[in-house]
């Protein structure tokens, strides 16, 4: 059984507006049409976006007021900057959907911390952080549930926590956000040759697994069990940040696998979660081909099974 988190205001329509980045905003209602009907999959709907509040609580100074520009945030987003194109457009239609997958997150989690194992069709914005929006995200919605559970007392400061990245980019935001927190730890699988290079936050990574552009499916699913086969029990949660960018269709990550190798994926990332029963929150990630839905479907649809 997994517990599914998805709200229609996912979705990010922009109309023609769309063809100026190669993320699919409207894919979470394809990959839930996909998926509905499973039996194995129970359905939870975050009815309210995170507090705005909630957001700036855990942003810096700087950037609790650039998120409230236009300017800084379509830099974030990797989009020209467009004269006729408002804030309140973009607060709308981007950042709405957004801070609704953060809620998810948040929900998830707690739902997590009983045992429960999650999918969020949204979250894993994992190149935001208290300090910096990049990389088409604005919230880290990782480090704001964190924040949020400890002040609510469902984790405490000495609780272990696991974030597992196997999105083709490295979680340079997570990396930042969790820099001096031990009790935190991050097993990151991406593409050395690719943005972003920051060697800081690559150091940080406690389980680190570079690969190179072209990496074929065997080595790559070899290279991430043998990183796996190193965790070892005693988290509270772990989040996996599940992007399909690792999709050979998929111009960004540079990487070579197939849909069914995202499958295998997703299948032994929760097989080794469940042997240390730790429950897991899985969450969106990037992916910018067309491939991106069914993939993410079809590892849904697999791993409810198990």
């Amino acid at each position: 059984m997994i517990h599914l988190f998805y709200n229609e205001e996912f979705n990010i329509n922009l109309g023609l507006l769309r063809y100026l980045h190669p993320f699919d905003g409207m894919k979470f209602q394809t990959v839930f049409d996909a998926i509905k009907h499973n039996s194995n999959i129970q359905l939870h709907t975050p009815e309210q976006p995170i507090q705005q509040t909630i957001v700036e609580e855990f942003m810096n100074e700087l950037i609790r007021r650039l998120v409230h520009h236009k300017v800084p945030i379509l830099r974030a987003l990797e989009v020209p900057n467009i004269p006729f194109v408002s804030f309140n457009y973009l607060d709308k239609k981007i950042l709405s959907p957004m801070r609704y997958g953060v809620s998810a997150t948040l929900q998830a989690s707690k739902l997590a911390l009983t045992g429960k194992n999650c999918w969020n069709l949204a979250g894993g914005y994992h190149h935001a952080s208290q300090h910096n929006m990049e990389g088409f995200c604005i919230y880290n919605d990782i480090g704001i549930t964190y924040q949020e559970l400890i002040k609510s007392g469902e984790l405490i400061n000495t609780d272990q926590v696991l974030i597992i990245d196997t999105d083709a980019h490295h979680g340079n935001g997570n990396a930042r956000t969790f820099l001096d927190n031990d009790n935190v730890k991050i097993l990151d699988v991406y593409n050395s040759d690719i943005y972003p290079k920051s060697e800081f936050t690559r150091e940080r990574i406690d389980f680190p697994v570079p690969v190179s552009s072209g990496i074929s499916s065997d080595e790559y699913l070899a290279k991430y069990q043998k990183a796996l086969n190193t965790l070892s029990s005693g988290f509270k949660v772990a989040f996996v940040i599940a992007g399909t960018d690792v999709l050979a269709s998929d111009k960004l990550g540079h990487m070579k696998l197939t849909i069914d190798d995202v499958v295998e994926r997703e299948k032994i990332t929760l097989e080794r979660l469940q042997s240390l029963d730790i429950p897991v929150v899985f969450l969106g990630g990037g992916g910018y081909s067309k491939e991106s839905a069914q993939a993410i479907s079809a590892a849904i649809n697999r791993i409810s099974e198990l």
